[in-house]
């Protein structure tokens, strides 16, 4: 057991373990949105199983098939025409907070469908397939932080705990 040097020493101690546990879980956290927009990305283009609560991906209309392969795009591929929504999906993370998304403005209506189109959710089912990933990366980093903040002996002074 780590014996604290005094009332200062304890209170060194309990920065370093702060400073360390918050450094640890924001990395899990931006490993964790990336991981999620990549499986977002891998799902387009690909027919998606039902997953949770999501169901599964209807085929393309036939019309719909017809007027990509005139235009020259791959076939039996939803939402990839170009590429262009693929690319689009990003991830930021900072501090505690995580926001995965794409700026294509029918992100939206490809994952909740519109009047003339099924649903074709990437976001939700690239969480759900992350579950266990997000949760053994979250888990890690918290152990990692504190564990890496007792580490730290409380003589130093706070530059050398960041």
């Amino acid at each position: 057991m780590k014996e604290l040097d005094g009332f200062l020493g304890a209170a060194l101690q309990f920065a370093a373990l702060d400073i360390a546990l918050h450094k640890s879980m924001e990395n899990g956290l931006e490993e964790a949105a990336r991981r999620i927009a990549e499986t977002a990305k891998d799902e387009i283009g690909h027919y998606q199983p039902a997953v949770g609560p999501f169901q599964e991906w209807d085929e393309l209309a036939e019309s719909t098939e017809a007027d990509k392969a005139r235009k020259g795009f791959p076939a039996d591929a939803p939402l990839e025409r170009t590429g262009k929504f693929r690319d689009s999906w990003e991830h930021e993370a900072h501090g505690f907070e995580a926001v995965v998304g794409s700026k294509d403005e029918r992100a939206a209506w490809f994952e909740f469908g519109t009047s003339r189109m099924p649903p074709r959710p990437v976001l939700g089912p690239a969480v759900i397939h992350n579950g266990n990933f997000i949760r053994r990366i979250i888990g890690r980093a918290a152990v990692e932080g504190i564990t890496k903040g007792h580490a730290i002996h409380p003589s130093l002074g706070y530059d050398e705990l960041v």
